[in-house]
């Protein structure tokens, strides 16, 4: 199968004896220079890449004297795979193919990894179930003595492999043949019970998209399912249909001018505009890839036709209640029919069309079918966009606006335990008044949400005009605001808190503590009416359901102080919802945030690189001078961290903090360290190096590896065994959505549910006692691939950040150090543990060498804007054309092709699955392609414009008819409405 010839050569040695073998794995061995290997050459020899085709070669190519066969041959392209204390044996045939004899000077075991797992045999190995004594005579071989075959002579030697742990086994067989060296390299790989009851045997398909064009024809309506408990939204939000030229400019792969013009007041909508359009159309295509041809529905009762979806179920694609396809006949180009979807069940759909495609239908009628995108929320975008110029520079380029001479105001904290940076930041917060944004940067670990509830607490219990607004980038970080809160519940009259949820949200998905909170009727979430919301003093929301409060009729200005809180993972166009509808010429904003962690989720890869990746934190702390160089009046940086040990925090304070930041966390030996054997109880980071098999199922295109999961199961009984670690203290993160599924699976078996597997993006905001990572990737192959879609670990230098900045008392990492060590923050890590005695596994690769652009790409020593411990002389990581980390828009021009189609667009308001862009608390970085959708935060209802003020002064600002937009985009009086009610 595989073959390494002797193009270069590297003196290694022989063993003494040629002939000599072993019994219960006892080894003699002597080295001289004359042998050498051309695996051994190669910095792979620990570690030999079966998928990297540039590795090794195809062994059918050789055109010697003799054929050499493979042992253990790939099964679906794959390792065959052996339980772990059980012997596997394959055969190597040396076949004389010439007419003359040929002299074998020797057949022997070059390398194996793990050492000594191979020997070679002139026999069949014993089986598994053979008697003690047959298996005690067997006798191993590290070579076969030298012999000579005749013309025509076959020699068969058996090689065979008793594993003793789970993991990749490698071995190299070196065949000598006169002056000629052949290699054959063996795999396989060890599973235990748990691995291999996740194995599959559904070999990976790509998933073809349909390219099917169909000539433009009317569509039949289908029918809506009956909507209970309707809201009708004061202010309809417009459709925001992508203009034909800007669609077309797109579609055809040229730039937009927009793009290469300097971000401004004057250009500021069209600027955003163009980006989403760009990101629209790119989720357009995302969603074509799953339409399907020549599929069959069944008839389910009197009204309804249910379809079978593969990977419904994974939300592959993502479909909920009220979305509809779009069906044609198969058997000619008919009209098409528009279906809604009245019910969703594992995986299929219960649909209901025009009542002549009903009366059509037979079970046997083949169907083409297309799924649609739900446009909700990237209309919410565009009205946020556009609305946005009306909030003046002030908001958008503070250093247009006079400077802030804000005076602090003293206060007595209601929490005694919050240190001398966060109360300034809370006495700048209360002094402030109106524009610019003041901003806290807070990096992992320092409280930022501590900081921001006692703002809230000081303005609540001070300020009886304060009318707060609290926005989060998920429901997860906006309930965990609200349980801060309630902490200090004796402070505030609950009548007074208002959690506002979308429609969309499961009622069970809610912590019953937070119930009272929330409005709903028979278990679905409402807006409460405009005469409740009015009386509510702290508002609670993710940013997108805020657009909510602008639909039910509050005005701009009616909150005093707005709260962004994670506003590094939302998108600029995102944190403007809130702030574009909302905010008055006096009202406070505040932004919390790292711009160091996870940012916002985009699709489109030119999107992400003309500036829609780069959040409005981000752009006030690297572009305006006020916020670069930490001037009090603008941001505060929190530096003091009490989450991490100070084991855990000294590697990401010095790759991306400047080394500044001041582990605050009691240094305390955990009972965990026992548990799992931890070599030095004063470092508990503990790198696990496994050599497993990355693989992929059906037509899923997310990556698993069995092995490392068995190894984290591992890792968590042994942390719970007599209760030494409750599951709730343990977190599992992994970059892969079937990652996640595989543990989840393998954990079901003890029964622990409140053990939380997820991505890194689940994660964000929250922490555990103990982390272990599972990093998946065990090749070389896709690093490219990763990178290039912003995949996994390996191509984001802020999810590295995140990921091991969750841990309080242990971080545990398993996975293939081969692979880790090709990113230099992750070799970086590497490293740390070995010199610190914390690593256990495999064998270490070498020490990586890297360019001067992949350190300056790394991410390492950025310690944020100017005058936060970065040396911007010495790193062009913030330069607007630097790649792959850009944090200021490009404008150097060069437009990548954005995935595009000709899709017909729909009018009708849908409801929206939580799983729509720019909200990235479910990221799930594992596609094929680039990313389909996020799990978070979207809702139905419709929104329109703030209703007009009765003061001239604010008409211009405040009422929808005197609105102006960018050419080609219109205004909202030339734009019908379309809500839950046409």
């Amino acid at each position: 199968m595989q073959e390494l010839k002797g193009a270069q050569k590297r003196q290694f040695g022989k063993y003494i004896d040629l002939g000599t073998g072993f019994k219960m794995g006892t080894y003699l061995r002597n080295y001289s220079d004359d042998e050498f290997s051309v695996a051994g050459e190669k910095p792979e020899v620990e570690f030999m890449d079966f998928q990297n085709d540039n590795t090794l070669q195809d062994f059918g190519s050789e055109d010697g004297p003799v054929v050499v066969t493979a042992p253990f041959p790939f099964e679906d392209g794959k390792p065959k795979s052996v339980l772990v204390g059980e012997t596997s044996a394959d055969t190597i045939s040396i076949e004389n193919i010439s007419p003359e004899p040929v002299t074998l000077w020797s057949i022997r075991i070059f390398s194996s990894n793990p050492e000594d797992s191979y020997v070679l045999s002139m026999m069949k190995p014993p089986l598994n179930d053979a008697d003690e004594e047959t298996k005690q005579s067997f006798l191993g071989l590290t070579s076969v003595e030298d012999r000579t075959l005749v013309p025509g002579q076959t020699l068969t030697i058996w090689l065979s492999c008793m594993p003793k742990d789970i993991g990749l086994h490698t071995s190299i067989v070196h065949v000598d043949i006169g002056d000629e060296k052949i290699e054959r390299v063996a795999f396989l790989l060890a599973d235990d019970h748990i691995s291999k009851a996740l194995f599959s045997d559904k070999p990976y398909s790509r998933r073809h998209s349909q390219n099917k064009k169909f000539e433009p024809a009317p569509i039949v309506p289908g029918c809506r399912p009956t909507r209970q408990h309707t809201q009708g939204f004061k202010y309809k939000l417009p459709q925001f249909a992508i203009p034909a030229d800007i669609r077309e400019l797109i579609e055809s792969k040229q730039r937009p001018d927009v793009l290469s013009e300097e971000l401004s007041m004057i250009n500021y909508a069209k600027f955003f505009s163009t980006l989403l359009v760009m990101e629209e159309i790119n989720l357009e295509e995302e969603m074509r890839a799953y339409d399907m041809e020549g599929v069959s529905m069944r008839r389910r009762g009197m009204n309804f036709l249910s379809l079978e979806v593969p990977g419904l179920a994974e939300r592959r694609p993502s479909l909920v209640q009220g979305d509809f396809i779009v069906a044609r006949y198969a058997r000619n180009d008919t009209r098409p029919y528009q279906g809604f979807i009245h019910k969703v069940e594992a995986d299929e759909i219960f649909l209901q069309f025009d009542n002549q495609f009903h009366h059509n239908h037979h079970d046997r009628n083949q169907y083409h079918v297309s799924f649609t995108y739900n446009r909700l929320n990237m209309r919410r975008l565009y009205k946020s966009i556009h609305e946005s110029e009306f909030l003046g520079p002030g908001i958008l380029f503070p250093c247009q606006s006079p400077c802030r001479y804000a005076k602090r105001q003293p206060f007595r904290p209601l929490n005694p335990h919050i240190n001398d940076e966060q109360a300034a930041a809370v006495a700048m917060i209360l002094g402030c008044r109106g524009v610019p944004p003041y901003v806290i940067y807070g990096p992992p670990g320092t409280g930022k949400t501590m900081t921001i509830v006692e703002a809230i607490l000081q303005l609540y219990t001070a300020n009886r005009r304060a009318n707060i607004l609290i926005c989060a980038a998920s429901n997860t970080a906006a309930d965990h605001v609200l349980e801060k809160l309630l902490h200090a519940s004796y402070l505030i009259r609950p009548s007074d808190i208002f959690r506002l949820n979308a429609p969309s949200r499961q009622y069970d998905d809610v912590n019953a503590d937070f119930i009272r909170f929330c409005f709903f009727e028979d278990r679905v979430f409402k807006c409460p009416p405009i005469q409740a919301l009015l009386r509510y003093k702290i508002v609670i929301s993710t940013y997108m359901s805020s657009s909510l409060l602008q639909a039910e009729g509050i005005r701009r200005g009616h909150f005093t102080h707005i709260f962004l809180d994670e506003a590094g993972q939302a998108s600029e166009p995102e944190a403007m919802v809130p702030l574009s509808g909302l905010c008055g010429r006096d009202t406070v904003v505040v932004l919390a945030g790292d711009p160091m962690q996870l940012g916002p989720v985009v699709y489109s890869k030119q999107a992400e690189k003309e500036g829609l990746g780069i959040s409005y934190l981000q752009r006030l702390l690297f572009d305006f001078e006020q916020y670069q160089t930490g001037d009090r009046n603008y941001v505060t940086k929190l530096v003091k961290n009490y989450r991490c040990h100070p084991a855990i925090l000294k590697l990401p304070s010095e790759l991306f903090y400047g080394d500044e930041l001041v582990p605050c966390k009691e240094d305390e030996v955990s009972s965990a360290y026992d548990c799992i054997g931890l070599p030095n109880k004063s470092f508990p980071v503990l790198f696990v190096g496994i050599q497993g098999c990355d693989e992929r199922e059906g037509t899923n295109p997310s990556w698993f590896n069995r092995i490392e999961v068995s190894k984290v199961v591992s890792i968590i009984r042994n942390l719970t065994k007599d209760d030494a670690v409750s599951e709730a203290e343990i977190g599992v993160i992994t970059p892969y959505r079937q990652q996640v599924a595989k543990i989840k699976k393998a954990l079901e078996a003890f029964e622990m549910p409140d053990l939380k597997v997820g991505s890194v993006e689940q994660f964000q905001g929250q922490e555990r006692e103990v982390i272990i990572i599972s990093t998946v990737r065990s090749t070389v192959k896709h690093n490219e691939f990763d990178k290039f879609f912003n995949l996994g670990f390996l191509s984001n230098y802020k999810r590295f950040n995140v990921a091991i900045t969750r841990a309080k008392s242990l971080l545990i990492i398993v996975g293939n150090p081969h692979i880790l060590t090709k990113d230099r923050n992750w070799d970086r890590l590497l490293r740390y543990c070995a010199d610190n005695g914390s690593y256990q596994g495999c064998p270490l690769p070498p020490p990586e060498t890297y360019s001067d652009s992949e350190e300056n790409n790394s991410g390492e020593d950025q310690g944020g804007p100017a005058g936060w411990g970065y040396n911007q002389e010495e790193s062009t990581n913030y330069n607007y054309n630097q790649e792959p980390y850009d944090f200021g828009f490009r404008r150097d021009g060069g437009a990548q092709s954005a995935a595009t189609n000709n899709r017909m667009e729909w009018s009708e308001e849908l409801p929206v699955d939580e799983t729509q862009p720019f909200n990235n608390t479910e990221a799930d970085p594992d596609e094929e392609t680039p990313k389909q959708h996020v799990e978070e935060g979207a809702e139905p209802g419709d929104v329109q414009p703030d209703q007009c003020s009765t003061n001239d002064d604010q008409l211009q600002h405040e009422c929808p008819e005197k609105y102006t937009f960018p050419p080609g985009w219109g205004d909202f009086s030339s734009i019908p409405a379309t809500g839950w009610g046409d």
